[in-house]
């Protein structure tokens, strides 16, 4: 298969090439395409063989449900069975935007788009290349991340074609990508809210807006023994080549740990790799530094995030050590990206003490 590059800017959209990748879409075929958070792997969400495509492309377990993308409020109602009113109230605070909500599925969502469940997850990206993209697909484009699965979601075009280059019938390149982290998932099926999935929209976003809102518990807990309340929540995911460590602790004694670490893994001869803060990035010693922003800048961090795992695995590193951050507000997410690829490895240095 040819996959066709096509570049869209937010503020010069060209229809006629989005009439296109539309077009493929309602052939059954996939897209990928820039949101705020993530690119996306579009294909249509009422047509259960483009969901199979999509799994196939992604080499994605089947019971890891997709996303269904809107764009105009009313087509939530078409994919629905009812719509409740937190939903509404959701829907109003923060769509467009980076949240996603599962709610109860209507009789036209077919299960392959919804791994087999009785709910559909569904949202309203605020990108101006998507909203147009899914009005010319017909209004429903199912779409997970533009990745192979378990590699981290791309923030770049370059990363999607990488991964999808002969996979898929085109991809829109939007650019940079804003946000660098997936949608916040907050299941509204039960009797209190809960988030399956932390992103920009924060807990205490969302509890302005609702009042009691809940985490699954399993979400920064890699101890945890219950299963994650999301089934895509259950794989590893956004992992890079390399193995990775995050250290946690005072900021000298995490240098300091992960400098003896670095030694350690140079003297094995690996390439070694740092994910760092600003603040602490002339203090290693690794071969590749990256760094990830300011401790002071949360959403900096987020946005930048994905990229250098991607660029570790650019520069082949071996071992990767990362500092950690607090879990408060998007912190959360961060952290919970940041165990996710690390495959839950983690040194508590407060604990050693």
């Amino acid at each position: 298969m040819r996959t066709e590059v096509i570049i869209q800017e937010e503020n010069r959209i060209d229809n006629t090439s989005l009439t296109r990748a539309g077009d493929i879409i309602r052939r059954g075929g996939l897209v990928a395409f820039p949101t705020e958070t993530v690119y996306g792997l579009g294909g249509d969400g009422l047509n259960p063989e483009s969901s199979r495509k999509i799994y196939e492309a992604k080499g994605r377990p089947s019971d890891n449900p997709l996303i269904i993308h809107i764009c105009r409020m009313e087509d939530l109602y078409s994919i629905v069975k009812e719509v409740p009113e937190s939903a509404k109230k959701l829907a109003e605070a923060f769509w467009p935007g980076p949240l996603t909500m599962i709610l109860p599925k209507a009789d036209c969502v077919p299960k392959e788009t919804t791994g087999g469940l009785d709910t559909v997850a569904v949202r309203m990206p605020s990108h101006k290349v998507a909203l147009a993209f899914i009005k010319e697909a017909g209004g429903f484009v199912a779409a997970p991340s533009a990745n192979l699965s378990g590699k981290p979601s791309p923030t770049l075009a370059k990363y999607v074609v990488e991964d999808m280059d002969g996979r898929i019938d085109m991809i829109i390149d939007g650019g940079d990508i804003a946000i660098g982290l997936e949608s916040t998932i907050v299941d509204l099926t039960g009797e209190v809210p809960m988030i399956l999935r932390p992103g920009y929209i924060t807990l205490e976003m969302l509890q302005d807006v609702l009042g009691e809102v809940t985490c699954d518990p399993t979400l920064l807990d890699g101890t945890c023994t219950d299963r994650p309340k999301a089934p895509g929540m259950r794989y590893r995911h956004y992992a890079p080549k390399g193995d990775m460590l995050i250290v946690e602790g005072s900021s000298d004694a995490v240098v300091s740990a992960i400098n003896k670490m670095v030694a350690e893994s140079k003297a094995q001869g690996l390439k070694t790799g740092v994910i760092a803060t600003a603040e602490n990035a002339e203090k290693y010693d690794a071969d590749v530094v990256k760094i990830v922003g300011s401790r002071q800048e949360a959403t900096a961090v987020a946005a930048s995030l994905y990229r250098i795992l991607r660029e570790f695995d650019d520069e082949e590193t071996d071992a990767i050590y990362s500092e950690s951050f607090a879990t408060d507000g998007i912190g959360q997410a961060i952290m919970n990206r940041l165990l996710k690829a690390a495959g839950h490895k983690y040194k508590n240095l407060w604990e050693d003490a």
